[in-house]
């Protein structure tokens, strides 16, 4: 199973952090966001990944060489302009569409003990064209699903007595899926856009776009500095220790 990390952002949220490097080398406990990222995916046995890089992307670069690409193969998908998570992962097709296999899509900027595993087995035995990691938690933004856990809609946090969403279970998105190639040649949006956009789109048409519950896992968003320095204190109680390791349920992909 291949793999792509989305890492391209400016990481404004992130600044100062972010002033003189890239989010994806901003470190937590000594460890880059980029690694603990590799080093999740390498867990459940994925080897092949790509990155795509815009914010000072040549120490992305010069980072993964001196480290040895951690043992993966690893190609970087330049953007000389910010694609979105869409238009990034669109300009990155070709290094999927040989493969019938799904792949995994995970942002650099979260950390999880998700069980990947678990994760991709579910998407295989429901057919999906895209599976989402999502969890009942507050969140800015939510994701609407129907009774089947098939994407039906969006709203903001703040929107809950929305009318159209009454009926509907809101979800917030942790920023992990697991894709079919399939959704390459369903893409008809082009350059600057939002992946979600475009399953918002397919769902309505019909297509598995499925949501994964993960609530009994850990999850943070490291959007933030606060949010970094909690995460290193969450790695100091070992509340991240799956991280090294996949838990007792966990299954390499």
């Amino acid at each position: 199973m291949k793999a792509m990390i989305l890492a391209a952002g400016l990481g404004t949220r992130l600044r100062p952090l972010t002033d003189h490097c890239p989010k994806a080398l901003v470190e937590v406990a000594g460890r880059t966001l980029l690694e603990i990222a590799l080093s999740r995916l390498r867990t459940f046995g994925v080897i092949d990944v790509i990155v795509n890089a815009h914010h000072f992307a040549d120490m992305i670069l010069e980072y993964l060489k001196k480290n040895e690409n951690f043992g993966m193969h690893i190609e970087i998908s330049r953007e000389e302009v910010l694609l979105d998570t869409g238009g990034g992962l669109k300009k990155a097709a070709y290094f999927f569409c040989d493969e019938p296999e799904p792949f995994i899509l995970h942002n650099v900027d979260v950390i999880s003990t998700i069980d990947l595993g678990r994760m991709a087995q579910s998407h295989t035995q429901t057919h999906a064209l895209a599976t989402l990691a999502v969890q009942d938690r507050n969140a800015s933004r939510y994701l609407l699903f129907d009774e089947a856990n098939q994407l039906c809609g969006r709203r903001s946090g703040s929107d809950d007595k929305n009318p159209s969403s009454l009926r509907r279970r809101a979800l917030a998105f942790s920023g992990i899926h697991v894709i079919s190639p399939r959704l390459f040649s369903l893409m008809s949006e082009d350059g600057v856009f939002s992946i979600v956009d475009c399953y918002l789109r397919l769902a309505a048409r019909g297509e598995k776009v499925l949501g994964f519950r993960v609530d009994e896992y850990y999850w943070r968003d490291l959007g933030r500095p606060e949010h970094v320095a909690q995460a290193a204190e969450d790695l100091k109680q070992n509340v991240l220790l799956p991280l090294s390791k996949p838990d007792r349920r966990g299954s390499k992909l």
